[in-house]
């Protein structure tokens, strides 16, 4: 049977919407539950880089779903921002059960746009 590379194609971008659309969900929590932390949980700096991710993946998710030509370089962008939120995260969770699965669905979503943007979605 020979390879559809478009329905691979089709599954890879699937899976980075459905991802992206997790993470963003998933760092909206986080954010609250940081919020009722306090101490470092609650800075600025870590507020914003949640809030940062947050948007990110909805940006991507709406570039990625629309089929734009913007779509790889969002998906760049949220990359990186996912990247620093969930080493931000790991960075201050000691222990914490939601704060860890949101830097692991942030590392997650990091590499599921970096596939996209290699791909040139």
């Amino acid at each position: 049977m020979p390879h559809d590379s478009n329905a691979h194609d089709t599954n890879e971008l699937l899976d980075c919407i459905k991802i992206c659309a997790e993470c963003s969900t998933l760092c909206a929590r986080t954010a609250q539950h940081c919020l009722r932390l306090g101490g470092p949980h609650a800075t600025a700096e870590h507020q914003a880089v949640l809030q940062d991710c947050k948007q990110a993946c909805a940006a991507a998710v709406g570039f990625m779903a629309r089929g734009s030509h913007y779509s790889n370089t969002y998906c760049r962008v949220c990359a990186e921002v996912c990247r620093e939120c969930a080493d931000d995260c790991d960075r201050i969770a000691n222990g914490d059960p939601l704060m860890n699965q949101c830097a692991q669905t942030c590392r997650a979503c990091a590499e599921s746009c970096e596939r996209m943007a290699g791909a040139g979605v």
